[in-house]
């Protein structure tokens, strides 16, 4: 069971690029967790039934990184050593950061005025930038055009956590 050194790419049987055909991703996940599943192992030494424990863990692991676009470009950047360092370098294009301000402040006057419409139309238009990163994104990759792809990483990473507080707004709006 010699998976567990193998890349998330490898390991499901993908090529190593930034477009993935999910429903492949979807295909090598199942299968390989057949073929690793512990309950296959009931029977075996405990050495092999910790090797399909843990290929089953990384199995998991490498699917939830692969089918996430932002999660997907940041282990692609990390395989080239690069990291995005998303927590410490906010370093933003001023543009970016004033969007940024202006959701923040759509979210709160949305909340504060219960109006859910608001906070779905605020929602399609982050998808919508989202779509346009991602697709940079994959031109990025395409040209190997690391630090770029980096930028658009860090910006996909504050799109998908403002994505989160406006469905948790909503939520709380519902509830």
């Amino acid at each position: 069971m010699g998976l567990l050194q193998r890349n998330y790419f490898e390991l499901l049987g993908l090529p190593t690029q930034f477009e993935v055909d999910l429903a492949l991703l979807d295909q090598h996940y199942r299968q390989l967790q057949s073929e690793v599943h512990p309950d296959r192992f009931v029977t075996a030494s405990a050495n092999d039934r910790m090797q399909s424990m843990q290929v089953a863990t990384q199995a998991n692991e490498a699917y939830q990184t692969l089918k996430n676009s932002t999660a997907r470009a940041r282990y692609l950047l990390q395989l080239q050593d690069i990291e995005t360092l998303e927590e410490s370098n906010t370093a933003m294009p001023a543009e970016f950061l004033m969007l940024q301000m202006e959701w923040r402040e759509a979210i709160d006057d949305a909340s504060s005025a219960k109006d859910i419409t608001a906070l779905d139309t605020l929602l399609a238009e982050i998808k919508r930038m989202a779509k346009s990163l991602t697709q940079e994104l994959s031109v990025q990759f395409s040209d190997n055009a690391y630090e770029r792809a980096s930028e658009s990483v860090r910006k996909l990473s504050f799109i998908d956590k403002i994505s989160a507080d406006i469905h948790r707004a909503i939520e709380q709006l519902e509830n």
